[in-house]
């Protein structure tokens, strides 16, 4: 489905990827985990077509990816999704416009449940609302790919879990492919089925959830100090 083949990213001096070779699967759900300036953002912007790599290549259903590909994925970004001057309904109906796939159906369902006031202005929404929205709009879409970066960024524990709960109800799993960064392991660990420990710009370590957790018996947070731990010894 999406494959990163030698992927470097370079800004100026500084690697923010390194020769980063993956291939994410149909229909699974992956957690890209590390440090902050690992290069999780920087992946994600790149399989989202909005940064181009400096050497490699990446290729989604076997085509180079571009920045037509959004119209073939759902990338919710840390920044600039929303418009502070619009109304929740107004941000829903111009996502609506912007991509075809777009569900105003499932947008109406993902509007009760994420409990939004569709009158409300974005600018006057708390933190954990303008998440929830953003969550709103990349999940009524009806795409093959979802791209959440860091979608619990900022949110307090009860926000954090509606978010999670959202995930379950609304991801149709097995056929979408979902890759999520996150420095929240635990709330995001009931849905992931792969992670990835990035550092440095290089993939350092790389688990199923499931055989970690029955093989080993380790949660995945657990698993990712583990890995740190060891990464710094070497």
């Amino acid at each position: 489905m999406i494959m990163l083949e030698g992927v470097t990213k370079q800004y100026g001096t500084r690697k923010s990827l390194q020769d980063i070779s993956y291939t994410f699967e149909k229909g699974k759900v992956y957690g890209i985990l590390g440090p902050n300036g690992s290069g999780k953002s920087t992946m994600m912007k790149m399989i989202a077509g909005l940064v181009y790599p400096t050497g490699g290549k990446i290729l989604v259903e076997g085509k180079p990816v571009s920045r037509k590909i959004a119209a073939s994925l759902a990338f919710l970004s840390t920044e600039g999704m929303l418009y502070q001057n619009f109304k929740v309904e107004q941000m829903i109906h111009f996502f609506a416009t912007q991509y075809p796939d777009f569900q105003r159906e499932k947008a109406e369902e993902l509007l009760a449940f994420m409990e939004l006031d569709r009158r409300q202005k974005v600018s006057r929404l708390s933190k954990g609302q303008q998440g929830r929205l953003k969550l709103l709009l990349v999940l009524s879409r009806n795409t093959d790919i979802l791209l959440l970066d860091e979608p619990f960024i900022g949110l307090d524990p009860m926000v954090r879990d509606m978010i999670v709960k959202g995930l379950v109800s609304f991801i149709d799993f097995g056929r979408q492919t979902v890759i999520i960064t996150t420095h929240e392991i635990n709330e995001i660990e009931p849905v992931l089925e792969e992670a990835l420990l990035l550092d440095n710009g290089r993939i350092t370590a790389f688990c199923n959830v499931e055989e970690v957790r029955e093989k080993d018996g380790l949660s995945v947070l657990e698993w990712l100090k583990t890995n740190v731990k060891k990464e710094a010894v070497l």
